[in-house]
């Protein structure tokens, strides 16, 4: 039994009760991620030297390097939020569209047959998805259809920027990683250059040179540009799920028919999501 079918039967106010999206690890992200470095570690290791791959100024000069020319592109309080970012990439709390489609149905399907004030009781289960929760209780405290529909979409654009400066951030050090790992890499030429005449410095200047570049090339394509993918990934998820709360409360507001909301859901949602609410 599908949930637009489930939800009908039900009827009244419990079936539509809006279930938090559960937190849940974004397994993608973390096997990839595991498996990357997993393969990296292993070729390390067959090749008997796994300690020569770890230098302390390497890691100085890429690392916090990249940080610290990232943080002059924004403000630190952006870079403050970056750890923040990076787990939202690791944790998936996003409800499914076609879940959400039905779900607003019901709401509408509600307020058509008891009037807007009907779902008043019912917006308490909604406030696990703030977006969703706003949308109602403007609906309910008698807001029109077109001011409702106004409002929202300025949220949905005002979300959308800021989740586009947070995967700017990783996109920025994607780019800065390697060209670290180069500076890096003058710096241990330079050094070997100049210690010619005294064999013993010439090794360690060498790794320096050469890990530089490897540690640049990990971060910038093992780590900062996929997570930064995702983080795209995830907001436009999450701007599919607004735009089915915006039109659904806009429609809710006009009281307008749900078979006409059913079918302006349709057209943004995936084919393989789309509703057949009342067949």
């Amino acid at each position: 039994m599908s949930d637009a079918t489930a939800g009908r039967r039900v009827g009244g106010r419990a079936g539509i009760r809006s279930r938090p999206p559960p937190s849940t690890i974004d397994l993608a992200t973390v096997v990839g991620l595991a498996a990357g470095f997993g393969l990296v570690a292993a070729a390390l290791i067959m090749g008997g030297t796994p300690g020569a791959f770890f230098n302390l100024p390497a890691v100085l000069i890429v690392v916090l390097g990249t940080v610290a020319v990232t943080t002059i592109c924004f403000s630190l309080r952006e870079m403050a939020r970056a750890p923040g970012v990076i787990a939202k990439a690791l944790v998936n709390r996003l409800r499914d569209p076609g879940e959400a489609a039905a779900a607003v149905m019901r709401f509408a399907e509600q307020a058509r047959r008891e009037g807007v004030l009907g779902i008043q009781s019912s917006i308490a289960s909604t406030r696990s998805e703030p977006f969703l929760h706003k949308a109602l209780t403007m609906v309910v405290d008698g807001t029109p259809g077109d001011e409702v529909e106004r409002v929202l979409r300025k949220e949905v654009g005002v979300t959308v920027a800021r989740h586009h400066k947070s995967a700017s951030i990783l996109r920025k050090a994607a780019d800065i990683a390697p060209a670290m790992g180069l500076i890096g890499t003058l710096i241990g030429l330079v050094q070997m250059l100049g210690t010619l005449d005294d064999p013993s410095q010439i090794g360690p200047a060498m790794a320096v040179a050469l890990l530089t570049t490897f540690y640049g090339a990990i971060l910038s394509n093992m780590v900062f540009s996929p997570l930064a993918s995702k983080l795209e990934r995830n907001a436009e998820e999450e701007m599919l799920l607004n735009q089915i709360y915006l039109l659904a409360a806009a429609s809710i507001g006009r009281q307008e028919n749900p078979r006409r909301l059913e079918m302006l859901l349709n057209t943004i949602l995936p084919p393989s999501k789309r509703l057949n609410y009342f067949d």
